[in-house]
């Protein structure tokens, strides 16, 4: 792991909110070269720091107005049925996230629809007919706020 200064955590943050920008544009927003700003990017994307960049889809434009967050519970624990349903699971188009999580659910899926009776259909079609599910839990996505993360800055408590 490296230690990152003020403008390590600079660089991220503006990476973070534009992935496609140049080391010029990082240079010329914090007062250095393109070549100091293009190592230090380097040094990140070498350190594991940054790790790729990604294209962020408006679901809502696209067609799909709900996201749902599930609460799975297995009926079956074991090896066999985490992978058995790791792997259906993830061959459903809707689902967008599979995270396997302690608590009271083991999996905790992100699922995106065209409207509730979508997401009843999925739900219904294909996510309860899944090998080894239980319980389900149901939450849908009111707003979402895009927070900073541990790059925000210092706490000022």
């Amino acid at each position: 792991m490296i230690d990152l200064d003020d403008l390590d955590r600079a660089f991220l943050r503006d990476l973070a909110q534009e992935g496609t920008l140049s080391a010029g544009e990082l240079g010329r927003r914090h007062g250095l070269s393109q070549p100091a700003a293009w190592r230090r990017v380097k040094r990140l994307t070498e350190a594991g720091i940054l790790a790729g960049q990604r294209v962020l889809v408006d679901r809502a434009a696209l067609g799909f107005g709900v996201t749902v967050f599930l609460g799975v519970k297995l009926a079956t624990k074991g090896r066999v049925s985490l992978e058995d349903f790791e792997r259906a699971v993830t061959a459903i188009p809707e689902v967008q996230v599979v995270q396997h999580v302690l608590g009271l659910f083991d999996y905790r899926l992100r699922v995106v629809a065209r409207d509730i009776a979508d997401f009843e259909r999925v739900l219904r079609r294909r996510i309860m007919t899944l090998p080894g599910v239980g319980q389900v839990e149901a939450n849908v996505l009111l707003t979402e706020e895009a927070r900073p993360g541990p790059l925000g800055g210092a706490s000022q408590d």
